[in-house]
């Protein structure tokens, strides 16, 4: 009996010693999370210790959890779990930066979900940088100032030669963000549609008289299609001719510089219109002579068919002797006359 009592007492000992083993381990679990705990019931949030415990085990930093939880909670947003934010966690997301651009959207009345909020954030792009440019539009250089250029070169089409700078508002379209193309896009499209406007212009001084023209007309080319950004304005910070930038008169300098290309331009024309007229020439002499060498080989068949005619009885002597007084008379008289081919001196 007292052997059994003995033994009684020794498993009593025993589950004695664990359950306070138990105890400490609890106790020393919830003193790590009783913090968190108090905090976020305090606040609202409604995180247990168990969803704390959990996310210790799955690797989660609690901290974070909860302050986000709390964020959103005293922000108005209920519909976002502590699921949701350790899902994004352990996806490899940015939860802080991810929650506070949900916030500012919804201060701002910008359409977010957090499920969009979290496959813009995981695809690499700055969500809460673009929740900021929606609300408060900024400022792209064109070119950009990592650009080796400093201005757009462009030519009129007077043949002068600008150069521009343009400054581009654009705000971010969140829709368009996941797929949407980044801001080189929107430079290079902003730099083309100035360069092509600039050269459709008439004269160098129609840009430089209407510079906002040249930049309703790029505006107006749909710029920002298939684009993560939305273009608000346009403007051309600084245009000027390509060469007088140190130059006080530049209209002077223009006149004189186009007076001289013109002289070059009509110079060559008229080299071009002479040696035009120097080779009709020489295609002229060429036909003549050609013309002469077949007024030479007709005469040479004339004798051919009087030998002809003679044997076919088609032509008497006699006939060949007035054909001989004609030939004769028609010499005398050219003579006479100074004609081409005569012998007489002609008229004086």
């Amino acid at each position: 009996m007292s052997t059994l009592i003995g033994q009684t007492a020794s498993w009593g000992w025993i589950l004695a010693a664990i359950a306070v083993v138990v105890g400490l381990v609890v106790v020393f679990v919830v003193f790590q999370f009783i913090g968190l705990w108090i905090q976020a019931y305090m606040s609202g949030a409604r995180v247990s210790i168990f969803e704390l415990i959990g996310m210790r085990l799955r690797k989660v930093h609690s901290a974070t959890i909860v302050l986000c939880k709390i964020q959103l909670v005293k922000a108005g947003i209920h519909d976002i779990t502590t699921n949701d934010l350790e899902a994004h966690f352990l996806a490899g997301g940015r939860v802080p930066q991810v929650c506070r651009a949900i916030i500012q959207a919804n201060r701002a009345q910008i359409d977010l979900d957090y499920r969009n909020a979290c496959a813009i954030d995981l695809a690499g792009r700055d969500i809460l940088d673009a929740v900021n440019t929606s609300v408060n539009p900024k400022v792209i250089d064109c070119p950009d100032k990592e650009s080796p250029v400093e201005r757009l070169d462009s030519v009129a089409r007077d043949g002068i030669r600008l150069l521009a700078k343009a400054r581009v508002t654009v705000r971010t379209n969140i829709r368009q963000l996941v797929g949407g193309a980044t801001e080189a896009t929107i430079i290079a499209r902003v730099g083309q549609a100035i360069v092509s406007a600039i050269g459709s212009a008439e004269s160098y001084k129609v840009v430089l008289e209407s510079p906002e023209a040249i930049a309703r007309k790029a505006l107006q080319s749909g710029l920002d299609a298939g684009t993560a950004f939305e273009i608000l304005s346009v403007d051309i910070a600084d245009i000027s001719v390509a060469g007088v930038d140190k130059e006080a008169n530049v209209g002077a300098k223009l006149q004189a510089e186009q007076a001289e290309a013109d002289k070059r331009r009509f110079q060559a024309e008229a080299e071009k219109r002479a040696a035009m007229a120097r080779a009709l020439e020489a295609e002229m002499s060429a036909r003549v002579q050609e013309n002469r060498a077949k007024v030479v080989e007709a005469e040479a068949q004339v004798p051919l068919a009087m030998a002809e005619a003679f044997r076919k009885g088609n032509l008497g002597i006699m006939d060949y002797y007035k054909m001989k007084n004609i030939v004769a008379d028609t010499a005398m008289r050219e003579s006479i006359g100074g004609e081409p081919g005569g012998k007489g001196p002609g008229p004086a």
